[in-house]
């Protein structure tokens, strides 16, 4: 794990990335502050979302591609695999153009799931998956990591889908959902911009920054 704002007894898990940068941490504060709109909620959600793909693509295999410069041919790079980003409806979809400034090629699919207020646990409604999305780079996407319900949710079904590589983006994430999830997929990187506190009795991150799908749609 890469980070200087820790909690501690996340520290064991090598899979949990923390993208710590001042620009980052800026714009997560203001996301944070309940006097931002809905409007300006939505273009800080986009930079960071952009922002934080730089470290999420990382390790993207790449292959080898002859390019001529107006000088000569040389060798250059392109993405070995097509990218997938699966957005958690509704709130992840608040994040998809800010990654696909970055991945401009790269297709979305979708999985709707919302969170019973009395159980926390995640309810389907809706799959559209690109048809061979288990030949590509796959990257979910979602504001909070609270629970780890719907998190959990996503990554089972598109594993069932024959998807093997992996990655959650998310901006804001709780220890208690980071080990759920870390339990169940471990071999899944989770990709974040803070560790906050812990979760409240009604299942919400504090700090935190309160409802991502409310505040993105301003509802």
């Amino acid at each position: 794990m890469r980070s200087g704002n820790l909690c501690p007894d996340m520290s064991e898990l090598s899979n949990v990335i923390v993208v710590d940068h001042p620009i980052i941490r800026t714009k997560l504060s203001e996301l944070r502050d309940y006097t931002t709109d809905h409007r300006e909620f939505r273009d800080l959600l986009d930079e960071i979302a952009m922002l934080m793909t730089y470290e999420v693509t990382r390790d993207f295999p790449t292959r080898p591609k002859i390019v001529r410069t107006p000088m000569e041919q040389t060798t250059g790079y392109e993405l070995a695999r097509k990218v997938t980003l699966v957005p958690v409806l509704r709130a992840g979809l608040g994040m998809s153009d800010g990654v696909l400034a970055i991945l401009t090629d790269a297709r979305i699919g979708h999985l709707g799931l919302y969170r019973n207020e009395t159980t926390l646990e995640p309810v389907p409604y809706y799959q559209k998956l690109p048809g061979d999305i288990a030949d590509t780079e796959v990257m979910v996407i979602d504001p909070m990591l609270a629970t780890g319900g719907s998190a959990l949710a996503a990554i089972t079904y598109l594993k069932k889908a024959g998807v093997t590589n992996l990655r959650f983006m998310c901006l804001v994430a709780a220890p208690e959902g980071i080990q759920a999830l870390h339990h169940v997929h471990p071999d899944v990187p989770i990709y974040c911009a803070a560790i906050d506190r812990e979760l409240n009795d009604k299942g919400y991150i504090m700090p935190g920054l309160g409802d991502a799908g409310d505040r993105v749609f301003g509802t």
